[in-house]
């Protein structure tokens, strides 16, 4: 088995602030990439998990919010491995647009 695709996104917001502002956002993105599909996206407290397809592929993991850092834990079938490095780009951008300090 491989090992999970793992991006931390640092903040200043803190947890409860970071949470608010992530709370649907992964059904927002996923609209913005056709072949992304949400199929669960459940939060329990400061934890979010998900389980999302793409190409006829799952993939299901977890995000984790603390004080200063939100990290994301996602476990990819062996199709979308080979997009690991591009989506662990777009996650890690996309979370910065959510996290950062709104002026």
């Amino acid at each position: 088995m491989s090992a999970p695709l793992v991006v931390s996104i640092p903040h200043q917001l803190g947890r409860e602030e970071a949470t608010r502002r992530l709370k649907g956002g992964l059904t927002r993105a996923a609209a913005s990439v056709p072949v992304l599909k949400v199929d669960e996206e459940r939060w329990e407290e400061n934890r979010m998990f998900f389980r999302v397809r793409a190409l006829g592929q799952t993939a299901s993991g977890q995000v984790d919010v603390t004080d200063d850092q939100v990290r994301l834990e996602v476990m990819l079938p062996w199709l979308l491995q080979r997009f690991a490095e591009v989506a662990q780009a777009a996650i890690r951008n996309r979370g910065q647009l959510l996290l950062g300090k709104k002026s």
